[in-house]
């Protein structure tokens, strides 16, 4: 997504995003509190401050990056959240006079950015932001065009008593994007959602971490460092200084 798109995703999602997106799982919390130590850390797409906000009681030095006003107002309201310092940006061109221990993204808001152009650019700048034993950390799915059908595809997130919830979604493979909408149906009507995703694959990502001269450290499955391998859905990659 440009600075547009992306600010615009947020302004229409934030009212909502806790309540589809509220949970995490706790082991995340635990590896970037162990990668971050004392700090600073760095979340792109901080939101509203759903991982931020428990890496920080864990005595982390939190800060943020996000292009949305709606969703970092989210984030100020919340108990803890006006400690956290949020520069209004896109996380592929930003500038701090800070340097930090770890940089993270996490839920596949990388693949936010719009083209191979700007993801490079991101592990660039971010690159620029590290501390000499910092690294970068990305927490993202692996593509799995087989869920396609003709270019197309229908997924049911959630059914109940009184709303459904519907991912519909188209592919690219050229441009390697995906454009998706979530449908929400419910006694208010009909939410519609969209989403534009530029998805890349791991060794791409290496490949574009080694342009902005980091490099690999670690990939693992989940949470927990699980091995990936060629049945892993995601991944979490660690990079660090050449």
């Amino acid at each position: 997504m440009s600075d547009h798109e992306s600010s615009r995703y947020g302004e229409q999602i934030a009212e909502i995003y806790d309540e589809l997106y509220s949970g995490f799982d706790p082991a995340c919390i635990d590896l970037l509190a162990e990668l971050a130590g004392p700090g600073p850390a760095l979340e792109l797409g901080i939101g509203t401050g759903r991982i931020a906000l428990p890496l920080h009681a864990r005595g982390v030095d939190v800060q943020g990056i996000d292009a949305s006003p709606a969703m970092v107002a989210r984030l100020a309201a919340k108990p803890g959240g006006g400690e956290i310092d949020v520069l209004m940006s896109s996380f592929a061109r930003f500038s701090t006079d800070r340097r930090y221990r770890l940089v993270y993204i996490v839920f596949n808001t990388f693949f936010g950015l719009p083209d191979q152009d700007e993801q490079v650019r991101c592990f660039e700048c971010v690159a620029e932001h590290l501390t000499a034993d910092g690294c970068f950390l990305i927490e993202a799915f692996v593509p799995d065009l087989g869920r396609f059908t003709d270019l197309q595809a229908v997924r049911l997130i959630d059914l109940s008593a009184e709303t459904i919830r519907v991912d519909v979604a188209k592919l690219d493979p050229v441009a390697q994007w995906i454009e998706s909408r979530h449908l929400l149906l419910g006694p208010a009507g009909m939410r519609s959602y969209p989403v534009k995703l530029r998805y890349a694959w791991p060794s791409e990502l290496d490949l574009m971490a080694r342009l902005a001269h980091l490099r690999l450290r670690a990939r693992w499955s989940s949470w927990t460092k699980d091995p990936f391998d060629e049945a892993s859905t995601k991944h979490i990659s660690v990079y660090e200084r050449d």
